[in-house]
């Protein structure tokens, strides 16, 4: 079966069906074209979906995926991501094995059709062209017979007129020779012509035109089989990614299997509890008896714990069925409440205080690593001076200590809060109350009355009831019986303030860089040494921000040591 044999006379059926040929082969590279757009469009559609619904960093959506079923619908994201990937690498893959290749094949296709074709057309010129010689020759030596024929016909009429001179049959005769001399000679010539013509032709038909349509026929046939050879690479490149696919839809079902619905179930309680027990049973009041009427002693109003003092209702009572009414409309909002948290039910209050200490121990921690890490700096400034000045790092140096002393102030205050919740700390004591920077509260008779009339509600937040009837006392603290009664330190020495320290908190006080004050009591440990400035300014500074001067013969007179 050859193009060149069976096919020997279908020149231009030829041409137009290997075009056709290549046009397929374009069109085909053209639909895996396609494909790689589509799945680059997909992969990017699911990032672009798995990132719309990933948690937002510090949002309330980042605390909801403490839930294993929330756990489990972020590990779906996940993989739907490492999904999208896989759609990457096969669009890689087929431009890379299948646009890339076939884009290039085709180009050597379409030369190697052109040199094939142009071969083919040169040998059909040369044939025709000997035709066209043959022709020739053969219509001479047609054209050479006739006269030759007409020459004799009028020799023998020239020779049989006996009117005619001897001289002009002579002349015809010559003349009738020449001619049939031409025609032989335009005989010998046609032959000859034919004969290399017919060697021509037998060799166009049976040598040239075959092997120019075998190449032609081996060169498609090479098409085909590339483009089978494409359409494998096509779906093998589709079967590459099953497997990591098939990872990526396992690790989905395993997340959806470790939802635990107890756990989150349990989880619920942990953040909604608010540590109050329900409101008890209503006591009947009897109007027909003149009596006093008063507030069941079960009941929420009085069961929000000991040493508090209770109200006085002189009119009707107002049951505290909180469960059952509407919040009031100065519900204590969510990042609107005091310091403390102490607008949080027990519970919720703890969890925050103890997600505050944590939050202050880290950037501690932080602060510290970045003390460390300048202090080797200067160790190394301090050995190689010309690597750099070490005076130039002690004023970030001093920042830092700066930094880590407030933060240890605010860790100990929160602590304190913490220790209180979690019933650590019955009764405060003033160095307690010091470090935890509650004298504000003590100086605000307003925020002791509002505070202690707060009503709970069923979410954790408190609520807030004026009553006309209602009578409150502000407790006096420890604390301010303590520095009413006791009698001024004397001093033991002086010290030199080393920076500015703003005292902020109530029991410290301010100080500016290189002040000299008296020292009243020593550091006992706790960081703070207690100084004085005059009669009537004394408090705390952190230790690390003073020198201290202890002259054990000083009672009372400043000394500069």
């Amino acid at each position: 079966m050859s193009w060149g044999t069976e096919l020997w006379d279908q020149f231009d059926n030829l041409e137009k069906h290997t075009q056709w040929g290549i046009d397929v082969l374009e069109k085909y590279i053209k639909f895996v074209k396609e494909r790689t757009e589509i799945e680059l469009s997909y992969a990017k559609q699911l990032r672009n979906l798995s990132k719309k619904y990933q948690p937002k960093k510090n949002s309330k959506e980042e605390e909801e995926y403490r839930y294993t079923s929330t756990r489990a619908f972020l590990a779906t994201l996940n993989e739907m991501n490492d999904y999208a990937g896989q759609h990457e690498v096969i669009s890689e893959n087929m431009t890379s094995l299948i646009t890339g290749e076939l884009t290039r094949y085709v180009q050597e296709l379409k030369q190697e059709r052109k040199s094939h074709f142009h071969d083919g057309r040169k040998a059909q010129q040369h044939i025709e062209t000997c035709w066209k010689q043959l022709e020739a020759s053969k219509r001479r030596f047609e054209r050479d017979c006739k006269e030759a024929d007409r020459a004799q016909q009028y020799f023998e009429k020239m020779d049989a007129d006996i009117n005619v001179t001897k001289a002009d049959v002579e002349k015809a005769r010559q003349q009738a020779q020449l001619r049939h001399q031409m025609a032989e000679d335009s005989k010998a010539e046609y032959s000859s012509t034919l004969q290399k013509f017919n060697s021509e032709q037998h060799d166009h038909y049976y040598t040239h035109i075959p092997n120019i349509f075998q190449k032609i026929q081996e060169m498609e046939e090479r098409r085909i089989v590339r483009i089978g050879e494409s359409m494998k690479t096509f779906a093998e490149v589709d079967r590459q990614v099953i497997p990591i696919i098939g990872k990526c839809l396992d690790e989905i079902t395993k997340a959806a299997e470790s939802i635990d619905h107890k756990n989150d179930s349990q989880l619920v309680i942990e953040a909604f509890k608010s540590g109050f027990e329900p409101p008890g049973d209503i006591d009947f009041e009897d109007f027909t008896q003149p009596m006093k009427r008063t507030v069941s002693e079960s009941s929420l109003s009085n069961s929000r714990g000991d040493g508090k003092s209770e109200p006085k209702f002189g009119g009707k009572s107002k049951g505290k069925l909180w469960p059952f009414i509407k919040k009031n409309k100065l519900s204590l909002k969510l990042g609107a409440g005091p310091e403390d948290f102490s607008n949080l039910p027990p519970e919720q209050r703890r969890k925050k205080l103890q997600q505050k200490v944590d939050e202050l121990n880290k950037d501690i921690q932080k602060e510290m690593d970045q003390r460390d890490a300048l202090t080797k700096m200067k160790d190394v400034y301090i050995k190689n001076p010309q690597m750099g000045d070490p005076a130039s790092v002690d004023h970030r140096l001093a920042e830092l200590g700066q930094n880590i002393e407030k933060l240890r102030i605010e860790v100990q205050k929160f602590e304190g809060w913490l220790a209180e919740v979690e019933g650590r700390l019955p009764m405060r004591t003033e160095q307690a109350r010091r470090q935890s920077g509650l004298y504000e509260a003590q100086n605000s008779s307003a925020v002791n009355s509002c505070a202690q009339d707060r009503e709970s509600s069923p979410d954790g937040s408190y609520t807030e009831e004026q009553s006309q009837e209602t009578e409150m006392k502000v407790p006096a603290t420890d604390f301010d019986d303590e520095f009413d009664d006791e009698e001024p330190l004397p001093t033991i020495g002086t010290c030199k303030a080393l920076y500015t320290f703003e005292g902020q908190n109530e029991g410290t006080i301010s100080v500016a860089e290189g002040e000299m004050l008296y020292v009243i009591e020593e550091d006992k440990g706790d960081g703070w040494t207690r100084i004085r400035r005059n009669e009537d300014e004394e408090g705390y500074v952190p230790t690390s921000y003073v020198e201290v001067y202890l002259d054990k013969n000083a009672k009372g007179a400043m000394t500069y040591i």
